[in-house]
């Protein structure tokens, strides 16, 4: 029998301008070896203090949308207080305040439970980081 608790970290290299970045495929491809046939709950978890987790539609302009949200309501310009890195940056660390750094997502016999325009999507606005880090975690 399985352990009812396994975890697992992948990176991604999310380039050096804002993302929503698909990553359904890394989190299926992972059930697909621990959870085999299943029920429980996959956390996805970006250890990051600009990034996040969404889950939402993908390759229809949801995903563009959400970034455009974003600049819109955290410009990145000089207006904050956290300033290191390139101008504007500090507005990626209030990203995690609106787009959580993790989302909890059933599993149903091994895979999860999407409806059917869903996907996991990781939202990386910060592009002085491009190197990202995920957790991945099942609990049947």
């Amino acid at each position: 029998m399985a352990e009812s608790f396994q975890s697992r970290i992948f990176e991604i290299i999310t380039g050096d301008r804002e993302v929503a970045l698909d990553i359904t495929e890394h989190c299926a491809t992972y059930l697909k070896e621990v959870a085999v046939e299943r029920d429980g709950l996959l956390n996805v978890f970006v250890p990051h203090a600009t990034a996040g987790v969404a889950v939402l539609e993908t390759g229809a302009g949801s995903d563009d949308d959400l970034l455009a949200v974003l600049r819109d309501l955290l410009p990145p310009d000089d207006r904050w207080r956290h300033r290191h890195g390139s101008p504007g940056h500090g507005r990626d660390h209030v990203v995690p305040g609106l787009i959580a750094p993790h989302a909890t997502l059933p599993v149903i016999g091994g895979r999860m439970a999407l409806g059917t325009w869903q996907s996991v999507v990781l939202i990386d606005t910060n592009g002085d980081n491009p190197r990202r880090t995920v957790r991945l975690s099942f609990l049947g």
